[in-house]
């Protein structure tokens, strides 16, 4: 059995809960669109489908256990969930993870089919991953060369990994 510093529950996603982790895209027609803008350094902006299998995290009879994260300091993600709900642990872009306390800096959303987002560069992100089904697909824009800016903390080794509540018993 996993061992975890504690449980988050997986919060409804919302756009001002989001704001401290990155934005919500708005309609064409919203006075907001245009307010945040894509970056990418490396002039590297890429789109395809990713997905995540239930295969690859731990899932208890609560949840799901989060042991990582990713951040990437070059590029900000977008990404939208296709198919099923998926939910997904962040951290604000900065954030230090040294022992078990640090888990109270963790916030886990729970994403439905065609909910939308951007990650700011630097948030520490983990999944989504499929909640009541084997595989969740995204549609993902990120740069191309992210696998040379994929920095990744390892909870499990500080003693900080969490169980995500997601409300779900058929995992």
């Amino acid at each position: 059995m996993a061992q975890f510093a504690g449980s988050i529950k997986a919060e409804d996603f919302d756009a001002g809960a989001w704001s401290e982790y990155g934005w919500v895209p708005v309609p064409d027609t919203d006075s907001r669109d245009g307010e945040h803008r894509l970056h990418f350094e490396w002039a590297d902006a890429h789109v395809n489908f990713i997905g995540h299998d239930a295969s690859e995290v731990t899932y208890t009879p609560e949840g799901i256990v989060c042991e990582m994260l990713f951040r990437h300091h070059t590029h900000t993600q977008a990404l939208m969930v296709l198919n099923c709900p998926a939910a997904m642990v962040v951290a604000a872009p900065g954030t230090k993870f040294r022992g078990p306390q640090d888990a109270s800096k963790l916030r886990a959303f729970l994403l439905r089919p065609l909910d939308a987002f951007v990650l700011h560069r630097g948030t520490w992100h983990w999944g989504p991953f499929p909640v009541g089904a084997p595989r969740v697909e995204m549609y993902n824009v990120q740069g191309l060369r992210y696998a040379e800016d994929n920095d990744c903390v390892r909870l499990d080794r500080v003693g900080a990994s969490v169980q995500v509540l997601t409300g779900r018993a058929d995992h």
